[in-house]
């Protein structure tokens, strides 16, 4: 049972998952830092102070129902999107527009219209000879 869990545990996907959580973890904090620290106090210059909405509310048959904190929390969200649209989004896509402009390292064979390699003069996978 103990190799079975350590199987299970090591293997590729699953490290690369809890990679993938660690850094997700880590760039999610250097995205509310960039709104928190750099965005909202933009808006607060802008407008001549930073909104707070959180004491926003209204009462029906003594029910207090606090729908600041959601308009507090929807422009946090439309910060954050925007923040990673223009500063990870824009960038990463201008990359690889970039890097796809370089050229080719395979091309298709005639025969069975599999990727190999430029330099190859037979197909790997149907042996067909290519020109």
């Amino acid at each position: 049972m103990f190799k079975e869990f350590k199987q299970f545990a090591f293997r590729g996907n699953m490290v690369d998952l809890a990679v993938g959580i660690v850094v997700g973890t880590a760039f999610r904090d250097i995205i509310n830092a960039l709104v928190k620290d750099v965005l909202t106090p933009i808006i607060g210059a802008v407008i001549g102070e930073v909104p707070d909405f959180a004491n926003l509310s209204f009462v029906i048959n003594k029910s207090r129902f606090m729908y600041g904190d959601l308009i507090n929390t929807s422009i946090t969200f439309a910060l954050i999107f925007f923040a990673l649209f223009f500063f990870v989004v824009r960038p990463m896509n201008m990359l690889v527009e970039h890097t796809k402009k370089t050229a080719p390292l395979t091309k298709k064979c005639p025969e069975c219209l599999s990727e190999i390699p430029l330099g190859a003069k037979r197909c790997s996978y149907c042996r067909q000879v290519v020109a």
